[in-house]
């Protein structure tokens, strides 16, 4: 497979930096195209694959503290019991599955007069849980990000830190991702829409753990590696938590294709990302844009990339799936 002629032929909106990554049983290829300089290792804003970082962090630490993934929400935080007004069953398994029936009331907006001091996350967190149950847990899968707030708030607790602490420590630090980080990077990629460059604007401390990493490439391709390399965790996490009657399959943080690909998508002002793992085929791959109108094209380099191994065109789940 020539990764660079797949990046090539598509048409990206004239985005001005596209890098394409490919692990094969840890032997990878990484290719890049744009007006701009641009590298393998270029940074850029990774939207909701940051849920990868989150979730994994998570479902790790949980694992590595001997408590079930089946745990309700609110044992884990116990100072947000006064203002509680979500159904007492909710788990921490329902919240990374995005099946928890929480009322999608909590967006940026409520979120903005949170600031970003130590206590935006928890606090965040408690306006999610205040605003009670749509639908009982676990009866309907539907993406929100007020999920990803929660689950921050209880890697924070857990950890007797910070979320972003958390992350560093159970992640960044142990599998070497040393390109990854909530801060901007000296070096970052600027965003574009269409032919208008984007201002660098800062992300909300308080949603941070639903899209607030910026990374590079070899660096997602390195998550995927540790994925695969961690059965028990990889299988935790790929476990579908879904109904037949869900309009997708979906495990913890990723959606689930039909030859048990796992895949989600990223989408930002001025940043377009999408990854894909087949952990029976020891595959990852991933695709980061500075175009906000290029998530097509990327669907269609991931899917044209995995599609010899499975036979599946995964262009418009990827490019559908909800993030």
């Amino acid at each position: 497979m020539n990764l660079q002629e797949l990046l090539d032929k598509q048409h990206f909106y004239d985005a001005p930096a596209v890098v394409a990554g490919l692990s094969a049983a840890r032997v990878r290829s990484v290719a890049a195209r744009g007006a701009v300089r641009v590298s393998p290792d270029s940074c850029l804003r990774i939207a909701s694959l940051t849920k990868v970082f989150t979730c994994t962090a998570l479902v790790k630490t949980m694992r590595d503290n001997s408590i079930p993934l089946g745990t309700p929400v609110i044992e884990l935080l116990p100072d947000l019991a006064p203002d509680w007004r979500a159904d007492v069953r909710l788990t921490v398994e329902q919240i990374l599955g995005q099946v928890s029936g929480l009322r999608e009331s909590v967006d940026s907006t409520a979120l903005a007069p949170l600031g970003d001091g130590p206590h935006a996350l928890q606090e965040a967190a408690r306006l999610v849980v205040g605003t009670g149950n749509e639908h009982e847990p676990g009866t309907r899968w539907s993406y929100y990000n007020g999920n990803y707030i929660l689950a921050g708030a209880v890697l924070a607790a857990l950890s007797d830190t910070s979320y972003e602490r958390a992350v560093e420590k159970t992640l960044l630090g142990p599998w070497n991702l040393s390109r990854t980080s909530f801060d901007a990077p000296r070096d970052a990629t600027t965003g574009w829409d269409g032919p208008t460059e984007l201002p660098q604007l800062g992300y909300a401390r308080s949603r941070r753990p639903s899209g607030g990493l910026w990374s590079s490439v070899p660096d997602l391709l390195a998550v995927g590696e540790g994925l695969l390399a961690d059965r028990a965790l990889l299988d935790d996490i790929r476990r579908p938590r879904t109904t037949p009657d869900d309009p997708v399959v979906h495990g913890l943080g990723w959606a689930l294709g039909p030859s048990g690909q796992m895949y989600l998508n990223g989408r930002l002002p001025g940043y377009r990302a999408a990854m894909l793992l087949i952990p029976d085929k020891d595959y990852v791959s991933v695709v980061v844009t500075n175009q906000q109108h290029a998530l097509h094209a990327a669907a269609r380099v991931l899917s044209d990339m995995q599609q010899p191994l499975t036979n599946d065109d995964l262009a418009t789940a990827i490019d559908r799936f909800a993030a």
